[in-house]
């Protein structure tokens, strides 16, 4: 699975996902243009949603879907991050005891949650884009200083290896 996410100028990014698109941005209090969500509020939002699908799946297909309600708490201290979250599901009126029990049970096999009770490894690589100079954008700096040509999707090599006849973009 693979998503890419792209600045779009200022804290605005776009990213791009199975052929959707969402932006993100900040508030306009925190330096943004507040175009989107936070990232934060994404990361809440595919929990609450990822539960929200479980629960649908817990009813059933047919009548009214759940209703679930989200509220967090970010930290107070570095590193900053969401701290607490308390994700509340309504049922419709008239919800059996039997489909109470299925949703509690359908709930426990959300994704996001249960990423987060066994947290996946992350990792995160930085890279310098290298083009040599005055050559065109499909050509990069090799190791041994050679340009050769390549795939645009390709062009990231690491900084370690830029030679002096490169710059960083």
């Amino acid at each position: 699975m693979e998503l890419t996410v792209a600045s779009l100028g200022g804290d605005r990014h776009r990213i791009a996902v199975r052929g959707h698109e969402l932006i993100v941005d900040q508030p306009r209090d925190a330096g943004g243009e507040d175009a989107g969500p936070t990232p934060t509020d994404l990361f809440v939002a595919s929990l609450a949603s990822c539960v929200a699908h479980y629960a649908r799946r817990g009813l059933g297909s047919s009548g009214e879907g759940p209703t679930v309600r989200c509220v967090w708490r970010m930290s107070e201290t570095p590193p900053w991050r969401v701290a607490a979250i308390k994700i509340d599901v309504t049922l419709p009126p008239g919800t059996t005891d039997a489909r109470v029990a299925a949703v509690r049970r359908a709930v426990e096999h959300c994704t996001v949650h249960n990423s987060l009770q066994a947290p996946p490894a992350v990792s995160i690589t930085t890279r310098a884009v290298s083009v040599e100079m005055g050559a065109g954008p499909d050509c990069q700096t090799t190791r041994a200083g050679a340009p050769e040509r390549v795939e645009p999707s390709d062009v990231a090599i690491d900084r370690a290896h830029l030679s002096t006849s490169c710059h960083l973009r």
